[in-house]
């Protein structure tokens, strides 16, 4: 596009490993598990009883009242990220011009967790209408990135991007592409989702999409494995900075790497289902390669979207091993949803957040749960099995993709 660079300078986090960005990596790093019964209300009538919740958060604790007043717990995940990642970044709207820094935010579906409690009251109130007057605030899907940008000052570009599971990964990508295009300095991206609820797990379950391993639920995301059932639900929030090079470099901000290359495809093939032989997602991971200036062989790892579902999992690694045929390398890929479970919408800066620190600590996270590979996995590749691995990471692809035929996928390389 142009010679202007794009780095990430802030990084924040709430996640089914751990309320901040540390113990979320620590517990990657380790190998932890997210996944336990459902507390957030009682499962037994439905066939999962469990999912990656955040754990401990109470949203009074952190937020002012009237943001908690206002906000569905999905923003208010995004508000708590938000923030870690503007501290870390030590970017000052004060200190500069406000319409140069602007939020770019993910989310699958935005306020469900109001509009259950919302639908729930009207009926039980014999329909009488009576709903509460932050009920469209608290449900829209651009609230998050409204309110982080109230929350500190920021007047630029402001919006929300809405591509299923991918709904975060494409928002660090117009991050980053308008940061190229000179329209801001700054944004704080990413993504937020509180999915946890009644109507979506059960939503999930009818559609034969999530995993029933009832029994143990810590071991239930299984990408790879030929026994895995489905995915596992996640919730919660991770922030990026993403910052023009030279800016964070005046300002003498610490980088944690930079992000080289982004593309968006489409399946154009089936309603939730990727396409078998996943020629979006090879498409789309040749373009990234393109943009960065990098062949497969350049890449230390790829952290694939790999959901533990029977389909999915396949059609990503046949797409991978094809991107490799003519390659000197051989692909190395990671699936950290089998800890974080499937964050919908905001599993993109899950992930983000995770390659982006596998850079500057120079470690790979590992694939849990994986007992055996499945046959139909390409024997060319390298998962990352058991146990984290030390290894020289210099650069990291990193793939979302979602219900419509949606792919996402960005690239983060050591500066």
């Amino acid at each position: 596009m142009n010679d202007i660079r794009v780095v990430v300078t802030g990084l924040g986090a709430i996640t089914p490993l751990g309320n901040n960005v540390n113990n979320t990596w620590k517990s990657a790093v380790d190998g932890v598990s997210g996944a336990a019964p459902i507390t957030k209300f009682n499962p037994e009538k439905f066939r999962t009883h469990f999912a990656c919740e955040v754990k401990g958060f109470e949203p009074k604790d952190h937020l002012d009242r009237n943001e908690v007043k206002r906000s569905d717990l999905f923003t208010q995940y995004g508000l708590f990220a938000a923030a870690e990642a503007m501290k870390d970044s030590g970017l000052d709207p004060d200190r500069e011009s406000p319409f140069d820094i602007g939020v770019i935010w993910g989310t699958g579906q935005g306020g469900m967790g109001t509009f259950e409690e919302e639908v729930k009251q009207y009926t039980l109130n014999n329909y009488e209408p009576r709903f509460n007057p932050f009920f469209v605030p608290r449900l829209i899907p651009n609230m998050a990135s409204g309110l982080i940008s109230m929350k500190f000052g920021l007047m630029g570009i402001n919006y929300t991007t809405i591509s299923a599971c991918a709904s975060s990964n494409t928002a660090i990508m117009d991050a980053f592409n308008y940061i190229k295009l000179g329209k801001a300095k700054a944004f704080i991206t990413g993504g937020s989702e509180a999915p946890v609820t009644e109507a979506t797990i059960g939503g999930f379950t009818a559609m034969k999409a999530m995993s029933t391993r009832n029994d143990s639920p810590e071991t239930a995301s299984r990408p790879f494995d030929p026994t895995r059932d489905g995915f596992v639900m996640g919730e919660g929030s991770c922030a990026l900075v993403l910052e023009e090079y030279e800016h964070a470099k005046k300002r003498g901000a610490k980088i944690y790497a930079e992000v080289v290359g982004a593309a968006m495809t489409a399946d154009a093939y089936h309603l939730t289902a990727t396409h078998p032989e996943g020629l979006g997602a090879l498409r789309g991971m040749r373009i990234a390669l393109k943009e960065a200036g990098m062949e497969p062989e350049d890449l230390s790892y790829i952290n694939t979207h790999s959901t533990s579902t029977p389909v999915g999992d396949i059609s990503e690694t046949i797409a991978v091993a094809k991107l490799y045929e003519e390659s000197a390398g051989k692909p190395v890929v990671t699936a950290t949803k089998s800890m974080t479970g499937h964050l919908l919408g905001a599993a993109g800066a899950m992930e983000a957040l995770l390659s982006i620190l596998s850079v500057k600590d120079g470690v790979i996270p590992p694939t849990i749960n994986t007992e055996t590979i499945d046959p139909e996995i390409p024997e060319s590749i390298d998962i990352v099995l058991g146990e984290a691995r030390q290894a020289d990471v210099t650069s990291v692809m990193s793939n979302n993709f979602g219900f419509g035929g949606h792919n996402a996928i960005a690239i983060f390389k050591k500066v």
